[in-house]
């Protein structure tokens, strides 16, 4: 299972037991959009070869808001 904890700066994930984080930067250019009109199911591509992607994507603006 993998978890994304969402912040200003970035986002911490856990991902198979292991954690890290993925700055803003980092995210803004892998996605090419602002960090608040990236969705959750997008970091989640990011981190995961095969996500389960249930329900709708969330802006991580409207995830912060």
């Amino acid at each position: 299972m993998t978890t994304l904890a969402f912040d200003d700066d970035g986002v911490d994930v856990v991902y198979e037991g292991t954690e890290f984080r993925l700055e803003k930067p980092l995210i803004e250019e892998a996605i090419e959009k602002q960090y608040r009109d990236v969705t959750d199911h997008e970091v989640l591509q990011i981190v995961d070869k095969d996500p389960n992607l249930q329900g709708e994507p969330r802006r991580i603006g409207d995830i912060l808001s």
